[in-house]
């Protein structure tokens, strides 16, 4: 048999129009198995059985010509039907959209599965890792990194964390996919998805309200990262707002990596832990009352300026706020004050239960 196409001569084509039998059965876009009985580099035929013939053109030879090189006359081979009853009167086959569909498939019945799967990024993006997965190109967000690759530090904040994300590179994760969308070429894999069943293991052993030992093993503007000295395989996180009873404005100011601290836990939702240090603390709103009256004057460091006025350092470890409704306006209040100095103020109100002092600029 010879068929060619793209003005190349066919002899004796095979002519099964006059079967309408079969081809209901067969759709455009079907996935397709037969066997090679021609191959050159105008055309391969394939045995389709009871589908008949089908043919992949010169043209499609070429755009799959690393699986054309393995195929040999007798060999198996899978293929997409591109048109059921083409010009030819035959099925007209893709060997590369075939291939395409077939790891689709595979990617799709992995995530349906759920199974984890070991990858190696690439290369990387400001915003991830990316992969190879099944011969499909897969994304790696920087937010479905696990915690212990997740960057951690201020200089590897995501969209600057170019050198944690190379280091990575070519590193073996074990990551879960998450998205799989074929229409828009869309797969996504999760490394802390691939961890989250050991993770909620792990965190069965633990209870809310617990004191646990840990070092700090990442800082980052929202928070830090605790590892557990009773094991390292378990970490859990501390909110900026959870390491103390006074506003910080960066946990670097009083944390950082291999610190040893004691923290509680108050919470554990899908195996992450959540821990307080400020729990294990006197909180000092209780005697803010008696240290603090109104009407008095006390001396404080401006520690930093908001949109609302700006934050004051009391003794005691209070803060106490001045309200930008003094000064007229920020550039008014920065051209009065300046971050880090100390100044005289008088306390306007105490509110404990607010948490607020309340002071005005001067004597």
């Amino acid at each position: 048999m010879n068929i060619a196409k793209d003005n190349q001569p066919a002899e004796a084509l095979p002519i099964w129009k006059s079967n309408p039998a079969i081809l209901p059965t067969l759709r455009q876009g079907d996935l397709v198995e037969g066997m090679v009985l021609e191959k050159s580099p105008k055309a391969i035929v394939v045995d389709l059985g009871r589908y008949g013939t089908g043919v992949v053109y010169r043209g499609e030879v070429q755009n799959a010509r690393e699986i054309a090189r393995d195929l040999e006359v007798g060999s198996s081979v899978h293929a997409k039907v591109v048109e059921v009853d083409n010009d030819d009167g035959v099925v007209e086959l893709s060997l590369s959209e075939a291939d395409k569909q077939r790891a689709w498939a595979a990617v799709a019945e992995i995530k349906e599965k759920d199974e984890p799967v070991k990858i190696k990024p690439t290369g990387f993006n400001k915003g991830g890792l990316m992969v190879d997965i099944e011969g499909l190109h897969a994304f790696l967000p920087i937010s479905q990194l696990s915690a212990e690759h997740y960057p951690r530090t201020e200089s590897a904040e995501p969209g600057r964390a170019a050198g944690v994300l190379q280091a990575l590179v070519g590193a073996e994760l074990e990551v879960k996919i998450i998205d799989v969308n074929p229409r828009t070429g869309k797969l996504i894999i999760s490394e802390r998805a691939a961890q989250e069943l050991s993770a909620k293991e792990l965190a069965k052993n633990y209870a809310v309200g617990q004191e646990i030992e840990g070092v700090i093993s990442g800082v980052a503007d929202f928070g830090a990262f605790v590892r557990f000295t009773d094991n390292p395989a378990v970490e859990g996180f501390i909110h900026v707002s959870e390491i103390d009873h006074r506003i910080l404005e960066h946990p670097k100011e009083v944390l950082k990596v291999d610190d040893v601290v004691r923290a509680k836990i108050v919470d554990i939702k899908d195996g992450r832990i959540s821990l307080s240090l400020k729990a294990l603390k006197e909180d000092p709103w209780l005697k803010a009352a008696e240290h603090f009256k109104e009407g008095e004057s006390v001396h404080g460091t401006v520690y930093s300026f908001t949109q609302f006025g700006a934050l004051v350092n009391l003794d005691h470890g209070l803060q106490g706020q001045l309200p930008i409704t003094d000064f007229g306006g920020v550039a008014e209040m920065k051209k009065a004050l300046t971050s880090g100095e100390k100044y005289a103020f008088v306390v306007q109100s105490v509110k404990p239960d607010d948490h607020r002092i309340i002071l005005k600029f001067g004597k």
